[in-house]
């Protein structure tokens, strides 16, 4: 593969609505697993990430319904760590998820501007607005350069860019990542890296990250949680198939790799 290459827009999920689907017996099965000491966390995976966003707020909905609780705050008793993260990722709608994900990122000591990038420059104006009527905490801004990230973002069209990247290309013989590169720096420049890394491709846009939050000493959990579990329903089968051709190696061997316990059975379960 080069980086000259454009590649098609293209969407294969991991995670698809189950059949026969019946809110009140997962619900049901939910409440089982959390009963008396214990808790039973196959069953929670085996549940919460075979279900599409959809059914899963169904069985939200079904269980204060049955038993008059909140089964967020029930997962929340009950589950600890970077499994708990996970389940409750899968529990949330995606706006509501990035939004939190951008609070997050902007919080605290420093800012996490690769998380923004990720976020900001992945989706649509569409997907933006939508996350912005979510976000309700913390200052009302996208994080530095604001000016700048806005105009990139409120103006672009993949489509256009696609065909501008590759005119500019074609008559200059070189690739624009080479021109950003030289020409920009800091943020402006990782926010356009980024956004011409997803006009050629998107799948290997986050094939990378998922990558370089595995590399090395450490994990970055909130990266590798924030992809899996926001691609599942959309392009994580694409993904993984890039990163396996990549990298030679399999997502699923590097999330073995990196994770343990409940957390990695979760990841994997997703990952399919």
């Amino acid at each position: 593969m080069t980086s000259q290459q454009y590649y098609p827009f293209k969407c294969t999920p991991t995670i698809t609505p189950a059949e026969n689907f019946d809110a009140n017996q997962d619900a049901a099965a939910l409440k089982a697993a959390m009963k008396g000491f214990g808790c039973d966390e196959q069953a929670i995976i085996d549940i919460i990430c075979r279900r599409g966003i959809v059914q899963r707020l169904s069985i939200l909905e079904a269980y204060k319904t049955l038993y008059g609780k909140d089964l967020l705050s029930d997962f929340k008793g009950e589950l600890k760590g970077k499994f708990e993260d996970v389940i409750i990722a899968l529990m949330t709608p995606l706006p509501a998820f990035y939004a939190q994900e951008l609070h997050d990122a902007m919080s605290g000591l420093g800012t996490d501007e690769e998380a923004i990038i990720e976020i900001l420059c992945t989706l649509s104006n569409y997907g933006i607005r939508t996350i912005g009527s979510f976000y309700q905490q913390c200052e009302k801004k996208w994080g530095t350069d604001e000016s700048t990230f806005n105009a990139i973002l409120v103006s672009r069209s993949y489509q256009h860019l696609k065909r501008v990247f590759a005119e500019y290309e074609k008559i200059s013989g070189n690739d624009i990542e080479v021109a950003i590169d030289k020409e920009f720096s800091g943020h402006v420049k990782d926010g356009l890296l980024a956004i011409v890394k997803c006009v050629k491709s998107k799948v290997g846009f986050f094939a990378e990250r998922l990558y370089k939050s595995m590399k090395g000493l450490g994990t970055n959990d909130k990266t590798l949680i924030r992809i899996v579990v926001s691609r599942s329903e959309i392009d994580l089968g694409d993904i993984k198939n890039y990163f396996q051709e990549k990298y030679e190696d399999t997502l699923e061997n590097w999330i073995s790799g990196d994770t343990s316990g409940d957390y990695k059975k979760a990841l994997l379960a997703i990952v399919g």
